[in-house]
């Protein structure tokens, strides 16, 4: 399965999904995919500017986890007004970045990520 395929199905089935991009930890986006979304999306059809922004407070998250010995960062949720995003790290150098409505089914996401996380790790 592509990794387009993967993400669609994140975002498709999730209810809410509006997009999601597979990130090399230097911010640039690998794959991604966004749902058919009105002109008022606050991503303006661009998940991987969220996962480029959001990526370097990603970076100072897992200093901190290292700082207090508490592991590997595996997953970070950020809830905006306007956007829920996800964040979920795939290995050492990539990230899912997935981004739901406010009212999206936001359990449902983490599943799905949880469910594709094998296939994308055995596809890079």
């Amino acid at each position: 399965m592509s990794f387009t395929a993967m993400l669609r199905e994140i975002v498709d089935d999730c209810g809410g999904g509006i997009g999601a991009a597979l990130m090399g930890n230097d911010g640039i986006a690998i794959q991604q995919v966004m749902a058919s979304a009105p002109a008022s999306s606050p991503l303006l059809d661009d998940i991987a500017t969220a996962g480029t922004e959001f990526g370097r407070i990603l970076e100072e998250i897992r200093k901190a986890a290292d700082a207090v010995a508490g592991g590997a960062v595996e997953e970070a949720t950020i809830v905006l007004s306007r956007v829920v995003l996800v964040f979920r790290s795939v290995d050492e150098e990539t990230f899912l970045a997935v981004a739901l409505a406010p009212d999206g089914n936001l359990g449902k996401a983490r599943y799905l990520i949880r469910r594709q996380l094998p296939a994308l790790r055995q596809a890079l």
